[in-house]
């Protein structure tokens, strides 16, 4: 698999490229060579899903949720990466899980650009693929104008917060979101003032460690919302801190912690 999210764009793109495709034509066996090559990918439904609302109310912020059974899985899950089948930029975002997770269910919120099958593909330790698929209806995500105009959005530009991590406790698996206020350009987008188009400007990658061990790397694209969302999982040990580095395609970085409480 290629080491970053962008080459994972690129090899996606030209697979797709070439002779106009039937509109009911599924593009999902190119993607899947485009991205994981010759490898052998499995049928996960045993133990994984995609969960995704059926017909979105907004396809600009779509919920999506990849869930693990955790007393069926083949072994540790090191790896997800979201495919957003009929997206420009088909892959959503590919999840590299440290030591840290104590549950590789990761949840998001991605655009959906017309009526699509959105895949999940969970790598094991050993390095086998499995998968996992959803339908989901919408269309017009990655077009859609985004809340802020730019001078707003910059404002606030990679301002971060979480949601649950003052729940956390000692010992215990913690389910927290990480939130990051970034408008996450599509470079489809028009400025509704200038009448033209919003330069692309996207989470590139994100990094959650607690107390110096990973947790989370994320390599994201223009697939994921306005202001990126990721869920995860983790236990925290002891009184500590939870970081969280963002770096944006314009090179822009972004950090914040945050300490975890010791209630017992």
């Amino acid at each position: 698999m290629p080491k970053h999210a962008a080459a994972l764009i690129l090899v996606a793109l030209l697979a797709l490229a070439g002779p106009a495709r039937a509109a009911d034509e599924d593009p999902w066996p190119d993607l899947k060579t485009a991205i994981f090559g010759d490898k052998a990918v499995a049928d996960g439904s045993a133990f994984m899903r995609v969960e995704a609302p059926q017909r979105a109310y907004d396809a600009a912020v779509v919920p999506v949720t990849v869930r693990f059974d955790g007393g069926h899985m083949p072994g540790r899950i090191r790896a997800v990466t979201l495919v957003v089948d009929k997206n420009p930029a088909p892959v959503a975002a590919v999840f590299r899980l440290g030591d840290g997770i104590a549950d590789p269910t990761i949840g998001t919120r991605v655009r959906v650009n017309e009526y699509t099958s959105i895949h999940a593909v969970a790598e094991t330790e050993d390095g086998s693929l499995f998968m996992a698929a959803t339908f989901v209806k919408a269309a017009g995500g990655c077009s859609a104008p985004v809340t802020k105009t730019p001078d707003q959005a910059e404002a606030h530009l990679g301002e971060m917060r979480t949601k649950n991590l003052d729940a956390a406790q000692i010992g215990e698996p913690s389910r927290v979101e990480l939130l990051i206020r970034h408008p996450n350009y599509s470079g489809m987008q028009m400025d509704q003032i200038k009448r033209t188009y919003v330069p692309a400007r996207f989470i590139e990658s994100i990094e959650v460690s607690y107390d110096g061990t990973k947790l989370l790397q994320v390599e994201g694209n223009i697939s994921l919302s306005e202001n990126p969302m990721v869920e995860f999982s983790f236990t925290p040990t002891e009184t500590g801190r939870l970081s969280a580095t963002a770096t944006d395609s314009d090179g822009a970085v972004f950090t914040e912690a945050w300490p975890v409480p010791a209630t017992m």
